[in-house]
């Protein structure tokens, strides 16, 4: 039961990287490129048409994870309890960006709600891989100092940095050089990702443009791969492990480098959905080998003191996993419904479609 859940719960916030996840890099595009007040309006239109709907997977998420894994819901509200505020304001900012940039015809309002919008988007791209980097490096439960657990085990709370700024620290902070790196990593993905929706989904005069724009950042994007699978080797030794002892896992990245390939051909594909379904496949291929090369680990432990936190001592009772089976089952129909009925009705090009006034 412990295996199925955190199946459907990594299926659910998957979801929510790929469609909350093209809003974001909508916004870094609009905060970087889109010029013309006629590209700027249909630019904030695409992701502001569907920002709602797709973030009912984040707290569908979420609650997933307090009905599952409560013990590990509580360990990491609690000790990244400051990033998770900030995460929290930014989506406040990004939102009311987006509802009241067109409220009033004054210019100087639209700039001032354009800039929430886009520096909210990219810095939470960028939160969000800092926090996947935190996952995969691991965290100091208990606290430990000098051998002894200051919290119990299974807590723990991190500063912003560690003044080593490093990930090899006996104490590091929530954002280190390495988890820096993942946050590019994530900032670049999801621009990339939010290009192929502008394109997907508009007539914006910069489309022609955009297709140049992901072919560099794709370039990026390898580099910082392939750079960030060598420091990883160094803050964490024992990471692909995973993948040698079970060889069907090398699917994983092979969806992920499948879709980077792919994104290289940007100016050649014929249809627009192409290049979002390789983009997609970067987002997917790359949590799912992020979670895989951890599993059952949830979130590691640096110390020798605490063990880390899994799928099996993170867990609720077998009769409250069995109970919530019922109820997801009823929320999935009704996520799903509601999720179908969005996208058919904004299908197509959604340049003349009315938002914000």
């Amino acid at each position: 039961m412990e295996i199925f859940w955190y199946i459907i719960i990594a299926v659910v916030l998957t979801i929510f990287f790929i469609l909350d996840g093209y809003d974001f890099g909508t916004g870094i595009i609009h905060l970087f490129f889109a010029k013309e007040e006629n590209d700027k309006e249909v630019i904030a239109k695409s992701a502001g048409l569907f920002w709602d709907s797709n973030e009912v997977w984040l707290v569908a998420g979420g609650g997933m994870l307090f009905m599952a894994f409560p013990s590990f819901y509580a360990s990491v509200f609690s000790g990244f309890y400051l990033p998770l505020i900030i995460v929290l304001w930014l989506i406040v900012f990004r939102a009311i960006g987006l509802e009241f940039r067109s409220q009033f015809n004054y210019q100087m309002w639209k700039d001032l709600w354009d800039t929430s919008f886009g520096v909210s988007s990219l810095l939470l791209a960028l939160f969000f891989g800092i926090a996947l980097g935190n996952i995969v490096r691991g965290v100091n439960l208990g606290g430990v100092t000098n051998g002894v657990s200051v919290y119990e085990g299974h807590y723990f709370f991190l500063p912003l940095w560690d003044s080593s700024f490093s990930p090899l620290s006996k104490t590091p902070g929530i954002i280190d050089w390495f988890t820096i790196i993942i946050g590019l990593i994530s900032v670049v993905t999801l621009a990339i990702h939010g290009a192929n929706w502008i394109i997907l989904k508009t007539n914006s005069s910069i489309n022609s443009k955009l297709k140049g724009v992901i072919f560099k950042l794709n370039i990026v994007l390898t580099v910082l791969t392939f750079f960030s699978l060598l420091v990883w080797q160094i803050v964490k030794p024992n990471s692909l492990d995973n993948f040698f002892d079970k060889p069907y896992l090398i699917v994983f990245p092979l969806i992920y480098f499948t879709g980077l390939i792919g994104l290289f051909f940007i100016k050649k594909l014929k249809k627009d959905i192409y290049g979002f379904v390789f983009s997609t496949l970067v987002i997917l291929g790359g949590i799912t080998s992020s979670l895989a090369s951890l599993f059952p680990v949830i979130l590691p432990s640096i110390n020798n003191v605490n063990e880390s936190l899994t799928i099996y001592n993170t867990a609720a009772g077998e009769y409250g996993l069995s109970v919530a089976l019922i109820w997801g089952i009823i929320g999935f129909i009704l996520l799903f419904t509601y999720f179908i009925v969005q996208k058919r009705l904004m299908s197509g090009k959604i340049d003349k479609m009315d938002y914000g006034h």
